[in-house]
């Protein structure tokens, strides 16, 4: 199998960036999940109850991703929106903290990145929202010890592990199901590989690229957000229904007291 495509999601839930080759950080590709939307008490929109979200285009400098590039004053995260005037925010850390930031069973301290941004996200999407940056100079994410034993496994705003991986093989064996053939960008990815056999990703505990090594570490518990054309932010009812069919937790896992549906591997 060789490398597809790479995907970076800098704001959670947000449109990705396909790129050709990127960085290697400690907590995943760099920009990857490092801001994040929130709600009045702090705590996150994702697409599960914010489909809008889907709709949000990010733009970082075309030089963002080279290893030894640095941010300057001239250096911005350009974000847009159907209807909305685009949003500059500067990629020098802000100065302002917002406390008791809350993603999933994590909450902690994190840049808040003002009342500009607050305002843009609260008009789009109709309810008080901030816009919020992680906080890596003090603050550890933490993956999940009993999928990833070990010390230095973190993340920052990723739901659980630093990447996502899935084929393209697994993919066209899914919309050979679906009446309607759905694009990659429903899976999030951060890895899409090409040339091996369907779902054999599932069982990959060492995976190699060029001269890195990752580990396969869980299978990835799929939500609503794969029913979410991200191209209109409308949700249906596929691919879950055919996922479960022949990819549930029931049938992949049927020692297992709890089932969750699964299709790529999260490493």
């Amino acid at each position: 199998a060789v490398v597809r495509s790479i995907f970076v999601y800098p704001i959670k839930s947000c449109r990705g960036i396909s790129l050709p080759e990127a960085p290697i950080t400690d907590t995943g590709f760099r920009w990857d999940r490092k801001w994040l939307v929130v709600n009045s008490k702090g705590r996150a929109y994702t697409q599960r109850n914010e489909t809008k979200l889907a709709l949000v285009e990010v733009e970082l400098p075309k030089d963002a991703f080279s290893v030894d590039w640095e941010a300057s004053e001239q250096s911005f995260l350009d974000i847009k929106a159907p209807g909305m005037d685009i949003l500059r925010i500067p990629l020098r850390k802000p100065a302002e903290m917002a406390d008791d930031i809350s993603v999933w069973e994590w909450s902690g301290r994190a840049f808040d990145e003002g009342g500009a941004a607050a305002t843009w996200f609260s008009v789009y999407l109709g309810k008080p929202s901030r816009l919020v940056r992680f906080n890596d100079d003090s603050e550890i994410r933490a993956v999940d010890p009993e999928y990833a034993p070990g010390s230095g496994y973190k993340v920052m705003f990723s739901d659980g592990y630093p990447f996502l991986l899935v084929s393209q093989e697994s993919l066209d064996a899914l919309n050979a199901l679906l009446e309607e053939p759905i694009p990659i960008n429903r899976f999030r990815p951060n890895i899409l590989v090409d040339g091996c056999k369907a779902f054999s990703e599932d069982t990959w505990t060492e995976i190699r690229i060029n001269e890195s090594t990752f580990r396969g570490v869980k299978l990835c518990a799929r939500c609503k957000v794969p029913t979410i054309n991200q191209e209109t932010g409308v949700s249906g009812v596929e691919p879950t229904e055919a996922l479960t069919r022949f990819r549930s937790g029931q049938l992949l896992l049927p020692g297992r007291k709890k089932h969750s549906r699964k299709v790529a591997l999260s490493l």
